[in-house]
């Protein structure tokens, strides 16, 4: 059981990563779209480089929480 434990634990910090990487994503997405000149001057392809950065963020960040809250919940059952 203490093997399943680490393992639970592992996913948990690469679960936890990806929440990071992709709410890191989220708020470089909005600096550059909001506050980067070279963005503004690029045009569309500035406003579709910082729409990119959000939307890998979200893809990052919002199933991870939903899975990361359904193991914590697991785990909460069990014991």
């Amino acid at each position: 059981m203490s093997g399943s434990q680490v393992t639970d634990q592992k996913l948990i910090l690469i679960l936890k990563t990806c929440i990071s990487i992709g709410l890191c994503l989220i708020i470089l997405g909005i600096y550059l779209h909001n506050f980067n000149a070279t963005v503004h001057a690029m045009g569309v392809q500035g406003i579709v480089i910082s729409a990119m950065c959000v939307a890998f963020g979200m893809v990052l960040s919002l199933p991870t929480k939903m899975y990361l809250t359904f193991i914590l919940v697991k785990r909460e059952s069990e014991h």
